[in-house]
């Protein structure tokens, strides 16, 4: 009797705590929700309506001028191209970077390998800052070249950290030492083994570092001069500049202009939002396949 009873109130108790997570949830995802449907909407509603609290959610008077007026700019196009560039080659060339320098971690028999960790992980929470950091890119003569944007960030030790871990929890010393007795040089275990099982792992850090490039902006701020390099970001604040209020305007004019904006705000952030969101769902099951592995072991 007691043990049904038992069995009774765990069945309720589980049945309440499945309802709560359900609101819970919920809730959090009207909360994330209503921005994007309301950043949507605003971009392709009537500017009077947007300023004066009228749209709140869906869109009203439906007109695309702020879109025209973003992609009739030809520097749009070329902030897409760099920033697509950018981002392919640097994604690219921090997976390699951050690949081979976690395997090398996650090896037992590297010397100094406590040591090298520590120096890593010093740079998360010390760094010289940006006047220093803006020396070195001078001195290296990368400043208003692609490698101002790519190089300074090629490593993100959080990336690294997380990378390692993956590897040491997930692909047994056996492997290796299976390999050896083969033959197998440990470039070609590498190449053969480390990185098919590692796929998850790539997944995670190839969507942070090419969220990461995309929204590239202050990098770019300081370092970049030339408007044909100009990544997206950049090009999208020039638009917004150029729109500010002119003082040779009446009041109604600058309250007209001042409606645009806002509207055009709204286009941009759009615009620069969309590729990232149609790429995600992609990878979303090996994102989170790869953090949960990468980050609770070890």
């Amino acid at each position: 009797m007691t043990t049904a009873k038992t069995k009774i109130r765990d069945s309720f108790s589980d049945c309440m705590f499945t309802i709560v997570n359900y609101i819970v949830v919920t809730i959090v995802f009207l909360l994330v929700l209503y921005p994007c449907v309301y950043v949507l909407s605003a971009s392709i509603s009537n500017p009077a309506d947007v300023s004066s609290g009228k749209m709140w959610l869906w869109p009203t008077s439906i007109n695309f001028e702020a879109y025209k007026m973003v992609f009739q700019n030809d520097m749009i196009w070329i902030g897409y191209r760099n920033t697509i560039l950018y981002t392919i080659e640097g994604t690219v060339g921090s997976v390699f970077v951050t690949l081979f320098a976690a395997y090398a971690l996650s090896r037992k028999d590297l010397v100094g390998r406590n040591v090298l960790t520590f120096l890593f992980t010093f740079t998360m929470f010390f760094n010289g800052g940006m006047i220093p950091t803006y020396l070195i890119v001078k001195d290296l003569n990368m400043l208003d070249t692609p490698f101002a944007i790519i190089l300074p960030g090629m490593l993100s030790v959080w990336n690294l950290i997380i990378t390692r871990t993956y590897i040491q929890t997930n692909i047994p010393p056996d492997i290796l030492e299976a390999a050896k007795i083969d033959g197998c040089s440990d470039f070609k275990y590498f190449w053969s083994m480390v990185m098919p099982l590692s796929g998850s792992i790539i997944a995670v850090i190839t969507l942070f570092y090419a969220v990461g490039l995309w929204n590239q902006y202050f990098n770019a701020l300081l370092y970049i001069t030339s408007k044909q390099l100009y990544p997206l970001s950049i090009v999208l604040r020039e638009i917004l500049i150029q729109n500010v209020n002119n003082e040779a305007l009446d009041a109604a004019q600058q309250a007209k202009l001042e409606e645009m904006r806002q509207l055009l705000k709204y286009a941009l952030i759009v615009v620069a939002s969309v590729p990232v969101l149609i790429i995600y769902p992609f990878i979303q099951k090996n994102f989170v396949k790869g953090v949960m592995i990468g980050s609770i072991k070890g």
